[in-house]
């Protein structure tokens, strides 16, 4: 090694796995957003909680800042290493560890990916419920480190919830042990909560354990089409009283345009502005009428304009590659993303308002947007014309986000619903936590993280 302080690492963990190669640095070195040119200093790849705790150690003598690294499938910067930082990379830590059938808890390793936890579950007969569209690529950690929502939060919530034990190693290289997988503890602060969503800067997830759940009954999909925006809401209501919502997500022509051009098939015939895709328990008859008659009350109050029922599983699976596809179809295009969330009271004034100032601040520019609607999560793409320059792009889309934060300013919503704050939001963190909040927030940071080398320059603008 012939910068001194890697030496020094290698000579204390002979066997780590660093990499110093060109290709190494820029592959670790960026996630999903490819704004920011990768620069770490090297690559460390440890393979247990000991050389975790031993690399903290080392970086704090040395004062290198560290980026912890999943699967790099984020879309706010959380993840980004661009200024001589080493990235920590979780990957080789990925295995099941252990799992309780009396308490019906899955406990893995940082590295390991959604999918295999889904897996894992399944095998003993029982469900992660945490999903969406990158669950083959993304990690637990990275899903730990920004409370990671997905298509089936109406259901099921967010990723705290199904976090019942961590293990994380500080800022200081202290390993801790948060709440040991107990239903019940009312015994002080409750560290494993502060550490859910907090993006890799208070500390390092290197264990994890997960409540697994019974699976769900059988279920139906639906696609509809929408004639307006205001139907969305009344169409949400309706099935949300009548049947047991899994989940409930929608999308606008604009994003099936692009779906459809990256391979998937048409289901509804015509064009139409808006589509929803719903799954609900449909484990009886009864059930399945239900599904039946809400749809034909939709179409007579004329809220929906066609729809159509998957009649087995491949077609299930067809129908909802029409909305997980849509972040891979758009991809190639590097847009910016708004990833922001309402009560889902406001989601109604809220998206008048949106497209209102969407119309206005972009009349020559692409807009794709779909989302959870039923818990108030919109993700807003906005694609780059080919004649627009990626800087004179970039700041015009951040000069409409700061636009669209004092709109959710003003409907008491979030900047950031569940990808983090990262390095893409920081500027706008203002909109959603007060002046207090954040200087708290800093306070708790400095105790966990006290020479600040986790993810520096992440979550707040100044370090």
């Amino acid at each position: 090694m012939s910068d001194a302080r890697l030496a020094d690492l290698s000579r204390r963990l002979p066997d780590l796995r660093l990499l110093v190669a060109a290709a190494d640095l820029e592959h670790y070195g960026r996630d999903w957003t490819r704004r920011w040119t990768p620069a770490p200093l090297a690559i460390a790849l440890p393979a247990s909680i000991d050389e975790v705790q031993a690399i903290l150690c080392w970086a704090n003598e040395h004062d290198v800042a560290i980026v912890p690294s999943g699967g790099r499938t984020g879309l706010s910067g959380g993840a980004v290493a661009a200024n001589g930082e080493v990235v920590l990379s979780l990957q080789r830590m990925n295995r099941v560890l252990d799992f309780d059938a009396v308490d019906r808890t899955l406990t893995v390793q940082p590295g390991i990916a959604l999918h295999t936890v889904h897996e894992a579950a399944r095998s003993h007969g029982l469900i992660y419920p945490v999903d969406f569209a990158a669950r083959g690529s993304c990690s637990i950690g990275g899903n730990i480190a920004t409370n990671a929502g997905g298509i089936r939060v109406i259901r099921y919530g967010n990723t705290r919830e199904w976090i019942v034990g961590l293990q994380v190693v500080t800022g200081s290289g202290e390993l801790i042990e948060l709440n040991r997988g107990l239903i019940k503890n009312s015994s002080g602060y409750d560290f494993r909560q502060l550490l859910i969503g907090s993006e890799g800067t208070l500390g390092i997830v290197v264990e994890a354990t997960l409540k697994l759940t019974d699976p769900p009954p059988p279920s139906q999909v639906m696609l509809l089409a929408l004639p307006d925006m205001d139907a969305l809401m009344q169409v949400f209501a309706l099935f949300r009283a009548r049947l047991a919502l899994q989940a409930f997500e929608f999308f606008t022509d604009r994003a099936l345009e692009h779906v459809l051009a990256h391979g998937a098939q048409r289901a509804i015939e015509g064009d139409y502005p808006y589509y929803v895709v719903t799954e609900f328990d449909a484990a009886d008859e009864p059930a399945q009428d239900a599904a039946l008659a809400a749809f034909e009350h939709a179409l007579e109050r004329g809220w929906v304009s066609d729809g159509v029922i998957a009649q087995s599983e491949a077609q299930a699976t067809a129908l909802w590659r029409l909305r997980e596809g849509i972040t891979e179809s758009l991809a190639p295009r590097r847009p910016y993303k708004n990833d922001v969330s309402v009560r889902i009271s406001a989601v109604p004034a809220f998206l008048h308002e949106m497209q209102a100032l969407l119309a206005h601040e972009y009349p020559q520019v692409e807009v794709v947007w779909f989302g959870h609607i039923g818990d108030g999560n919109l993700h807003i793409n906005v694609l780059r014309p080919e004649e627009l320059a990626e800087e004179a792009f970039i700041a015009q889309c951040e000069h409409v986000t700061k636009l669209l934060a004092a709109t959710l300013q003003r409907h008491g919503g979030s900047i950031s619903a569940e990808h983090g704050i990262g390095l893409v939001k920081r500027a706008y963190l203002e909109s959603t936590r007060s002046a207090a909040e954040i200087a708290l927030m800093r306070g708790v940071r400095k105790v966990f993280d006290p020479n600040g080398i986790l993810n520096p320059g992440k979550l707040f603008a100044d370090g």
